[in-house]
């Protein structure tokens, strides 16, 4: 009977150990609020973000926190005087990339924000961006700097910061001209030669950005080229070696994030067109009555 007993409980032991093993871990998630909403705005943002409120530790963006990353890069006009964009940041499992979402956001795009993270070596995240009426979005690469810091105890580099947050501006501006995603490819281009890059001077350098340029079939002004010359400069001082290999396992979710994007255009001008083929049905209709 004793021997009966001491296997129950050494049954009953291992199973326990077990459940604790394969417990799910808890969630790592965190809301970024921008500190001047009102509680009719804060409560939307919860809803957009589909998260419970309190269910999630919050923090909170002033416009302060917001210049001391931005204002060297971007236009006051852009960055605003309020903090308005919010983030939702779960931090995922190595090797699953990033999945980024962006809702009333006028300036900045899901791939900038990949592109501009990577570089902070933000890589494995669920964020999600947005705001209760169109902003320039700016801000959420701050927001997102703020919540991963606090979920995992880690500091980021301030060159780092600096870096994606110059990164994030003059991808922005190019992005106005040549498309977001020609912007953040040419940037993701000049990552992977940062080793090359270091040793060339800036005339070889400013053909190099040209020859890239070409290769996605864009021409740039010198000015665009001087951006993207100080830009790579920058990028230099980090570790390129790191910086390719994060670039390289990101380059599929741009690419996906960019089809997304063309599939719903896509589908839009089927919509128009097949609603415009209507209409021109209904008017030679009318035109046909009108004549009897």
């Amino acid at each position: 009977m004793k021997k009966l007993l001491s296997i129950i409980l050494c049954l009953c032991l291992v199973g326990s150990l077990g459940s604790t093993a394969f417990a799910a871990s808890p969630v790592q998630a965190r809301v970024v609020l921008g500190a001047d909403l009102n509680n009719e705005q804060v409560a939307g943002i919860y809803r957009s973000f589909g998260v419970a409120d309190g269910s999630v530790p919050e923090l909170n963006l002033t416009n302060m926190d917001e210049r001391r990353y931005l204002q060297r890069y971007i236009d006051d006009s852009i960055i605003g005087t309020r903090a308005i964009s919010c983030v939702y940041v779960e931090l995922t499992g190595a090797g699953s990339g990033m999945d980024v979402q962006a809702s009333n956001v006028t300036w900045c795009t899901p791939e900038m924000y990949v592109n501009a993270l990577t570089t902070a070596g933000v890589t494995d995240a669920k964020v999600r961006v947005t705001a209760p009426f169109p902003v320039s979005g700016t801000a959420a690469l701050a927001g997102v700097y703020k919540a991963y810091e606090d979920m995992t105890g880690r500091v980021l580099d301030d060159v780092v910061k600096d870096v994606s947050t110059q990164e994030l501006a003059v991808t922005g501006e190019l992005a106005q001209q040549i498309g977001s995603f020609d912007s953040t490819s040419i940037v993701s281009d000049l990552k992977l030669i940062l080793n090359e890059t270091a040793q060339m001077d800036d005339a070889e350098l400013e053909r190099q950005i040209r020859q890239i340029a070409q290769e996605h079939q864009v021409d740039l002004t010198d000015s665009q080229v001087g951006q993207l010359l100080s830009l790579c400069r920058s990028l230099e001082k980090l570790d390129a070696d790191q910086l390719r290999s994060r670039v390289e396992e990101l380059r599929g979710t741009i690419q996906k994030i960019d089809q997304a994007k063309d599939e719903v255009v896509g589908f839009a001008k089927t919509v128009y067109q097949i609603l415009g083929a209507l209409g021109d049905f209904f008017a030679r209709v009318r035109q046909i009555l009108g004549k009897e």
